[in-house]
């Protein structure tokens, strides 16, 4: 059983910062991309952006500059440092992982249940 677990959420002020971190634990065979996405009240999951296991990152042009990935294959966990967030950035964020349980399995995207971030005005 594989499992994310997301931390590091909580409330700032416009223009602070927060850093995200998710930890994927259970029976893991390999991690291919992982990534964060988040979803705003009444819109749609959107990615904010995602790491491959060799450390190409793809992010949205409303983060680019202000967010940063990053992982620690070692310890099978990803970040998200967020800075100069603003009131958009508000969400709820979740860590999404592509694991290959096992040699036998095929690869599974996997999500995590979400920390809150609220920026405020």
């Amino acid at each position: 059983q594989v499992q994310l677990v997301e931390s590091g959420g909580g409330l700032v002020q416009a223009g602070g910062s927060l850093r995200l971190s998710c930890a994927a634990s259970g029976t893991i065979f390999s991690i291919n991309r992982m990534g964060w996405y988040r979803q705003a009240p009444g819109n749609q999951r959107e990615l904010v952006t995602s790491i491959t296991s060799g450390g190409t990152t793809n992010s949205a042009d409303s983060v680019k500059g202000r967010f940063t990935i990053s992982r620690d294959n070692a310890k099978n966990m990803v970040y998200l440092q967020m800075n100069s967030l603003q009131p958009e950035d508000t969400g709820v964020y979740y860590c999404n992982a592509i694991i290959q349980p096992s040699v036998l399995k095929y690869e599974y995207s996997y999500w995590g249940r979400g920390t809150q971030v609220t920026v405020s005005s």
